[in-house]
């Protein structure tokens, strides 16, 4: 399989190449008058923004394959996302060229992917695009036959020069008409080898983590700090897991020290950039992510830089929060500056400077999962510092979320804009992270309704959700990947849910299912540190003595620090509300004091004015 699909890379790979020549050359384009806009009412602003190019764009779904099957041409399915440079670019230098447009117009069926709102769809036609290129990113445009296999890929591609996007599409035309057998073959192959792909299992969990630390401190930049050369991301889930160790704590300190300090931090308003192109963390890539910033925060917030935090859940409130509740995904890394389209030019101004401009594009739609990352961040900080406004933020999106997101029969909408519903089918990262920011808001706020609504979402994910059913039905679904990057998986984010849920109820089942999914990665998380900070963070907390703070009545400087365990603050009526509600670690707490528990073992409670760590 592997030669063959060398040898049909290779093909088109030549035939690309201006050397040559054009199978298609001679052939009269003829432009359209008309193309249908089936972008324009879509929720993703990615998509929204390619409604008016002159290719005749379809969204994600069986309508564009069966017009495929009904005209036996193949499809183009080109992947993105609002706040992606290069998106901008190639949709600029391509997507708006007429003479290309026809070209893709005739010969193709072409779908247009946000794939935020389609996280299965992106992750199954990546992980095929890696048997085509090494360079996987964004966009990504994926060649597939009507039954939606995968035979050719790749990222950007310039609109003229050596390998321009005019010469790829012709190239592919010609393997279509030429080597169609072998299209098909190759296409099938790449179906049958992503689904006989699993990972490892049969793992057990850790128990001593001081290999994985020094495996991760070898990465460190001790010159710059941060992991690795350029590009350097903040990889806020390795982070996170450096936190929750005794070892780890100062090289993650270290790391976010010099971040702080770093051109990866607006200092105007607070939020971090996505990374930065050097290493030195100079020169971001400036597009500001929910997800970097809600995790970023909660680093901050528990190593105590009551300053860095306060900027960022500045941006989130400020910025990203949308006037129902909800968080937008992102904003865009692109601005007009004094009537120049330019990538970070709006960042290079003070306060005042920007005052004058618009600033750079929200993308407005509503993830259900990323939003549940924001929520626990805010709760947490706000907890840590007492700021019962940004604990007030949260509730704010927690609230919105529940009233829109979640159906009566307790599935969740994927994503939302304007109060419009996606189509997309929620992940397993939606029900874990949304049911984790429920979980830290109710634990601050004592509002027992949080914490009941949390535990529905996560016997919901228990009980299996639904994938893709495009990807499903045509065979192209892939196994879960639990690999993290810039934010937890789904498995992970699943997993931190059940162990607070187990945590606060003592409910074997929620912990029993929590250890069982990460035992399943551990062997890939202890091997590849830097992808599975979350996962590992979930099994350091799974090794880590059980430690529970019950605090009733009025809270004491020195729990809003507890940095292990978890923490409940309520008054003696909530109390009653989650025992009811079966909580165990609630029963009995009538009265206002602080109780330390081992494994659901209290000691003897104490005053507000007594406890210290």
């Amino acid at each position: 399989m592997v030669r063959s699909l060398r040898t049909l890379f290779r093909y088109i790979d030549d035939a690309a190449s201006p050397t040559w020549g054009r199978p298609q050359k001679g052939v009269p384009i003829v432009l359209p008058l008309i193309v249908p806009n089936r972008l324009a009412d879509a929720i993703s602003p990615y998509l929204t923004s390619h409604a008016e190019n002159p290719v005749d764009w379809f969204p994600w779904g069986d309508e564009a394959f069966a017009e495929a099957e009904r005209r036996d041409v193949p499809l183009l399915v080109s992947i993105g996302y609002s706040t992606c440079h290069w998106c901008h670019v190639m949709a600029r230098e391509s997507f708006s060229d007429p003479a290309l447009a026809a070209y893709l117009n005739e010969h193709f069926v072409s779908i247009k992917v946000d794939r935020e709102e389609h996280p299965d769809v992106d992750s199954s036609y990546l992980t095929a695009a890696g048997a085509f290129t090494e360079n996987l990113g964004w966009p990504l445009n994926v060649f597939v036959t009507p039954q939606g296999r995968a035979f050719f890929a790749g990222t950007y591609w310039p609109p003229t020069g050596e390998q321009s996007f005019t010469a790829v599409l012709e190239a592919v035309v010609d393997a279509w008409a030429t080597k169609r057998d072998e299209v098909e073959r190759n296409g099938a192959a790449v179906v049958e080898a992503l689904a006989s792909a699993r990972p490892p299992g049969g793992g057990s969990l850790p128990t001593d983590f001081g290999p994985v630390i020094a495996e991760l401190l070898s990465y460190e930049d001790e010159q710059f700090g941060g992991f690795g050369g350029a590009p350097k991301f903040p990889v806020a889930p390795v982070l996170l897991f450096l936190l929750g160790t005794v070892d780890g704590r100062a090289l993650a300190s270290r790391t976010l020290s010099v971040m702080a300090a770093s051109g990866l931090r607006d200092p105007v308003e607070g939020g971090f950039f996505r990374y930065a192109t050097r290493r030195d963390w100079s020169d971001p890539h400036y597009e500001r992510m929910l997800y970097d910033n809600a995790q970023l925060l909660e680093a901050y917030a528990l190593i105590g830089d009551v300053e860095t935090a306060s900027g960022i859940a500045s941006f989130l409130l400020a910025v990203m929060q949308q006037p129902g509740g909800g968080f937008a995904s992102a904003q865009d890394s692109e601005s007009t500056v004094d009537g120049d389209r330019v990538e970070g030019g709006y960042y290079a101004l003070d306060a005042v400077g920007r005052a004058r401009q618009e600033p750079p594009a929200l993308d407005g739609k509503i993830l259900t999962g990323w939003n549940g990352l924001a929520i626990d961040a805010l709760a947490l900080a706000g907890f840590a510092f007492d700021r019962p406004e940004w604990v007030e933020g949260a509730r704010h999106a927690a609230e919105f979320l529940l009233a829109n997101h979640l159906r009566e029969d307790g599935t969740l909408i994927r994503a939302s804009i304007d109060g419009r519903r996606s189509d997309a089918v929620a992940t397993l990262e939606d029900y874990g992270m949304l049911a984790g920011g429920l979980l830290r808001l109710a634990v601050v706020s004592g509002e027992v309704r949080y914490v009941v609504a949390a535990r529905g979402l996560v016997e919901r994910a228990m009980a299996g959700i639904p994938g893709d059913p495009l990807l499903d039905a045509r065979g192209l679904a892939i196994e879960l990947d639990p690999s993290e990057g810039a934010y937890p998986s789904g498995v992970s984010a699943l997993a931190a849910a059940q162990w607070r849920l187990y945590l606060l109820g003592g409910d074997i089942r929620f912990r029993d299912a929590a250890a069982e999914a990460l035992a399943s990665i551990a062997p890939l998380a202890v091997a590849r540190p830097v992808s599975f900070g979350a996962a590992l963070a979930g099994m350091a907390e799974l090794a880590a003595p059980v430690t529970q703070l019950v605090v009733i009545g009025e809270v004491p400087a020195a729990a809003r620090s507890f940095a292990r365990g978890i923490v409940v603050a309520v008054s003696a009526l909530q109390a009653k509300e989650w025992a009811d509600a079966g909580f165990e670690l609630l029963e009995d707490r009538d009265r206002d004091a602080v109780y330390l528990c081992t494994d659901f073992v209290c000691r003897l409670p104490v005053s507000a004015d007594a406890f210290s760590i």
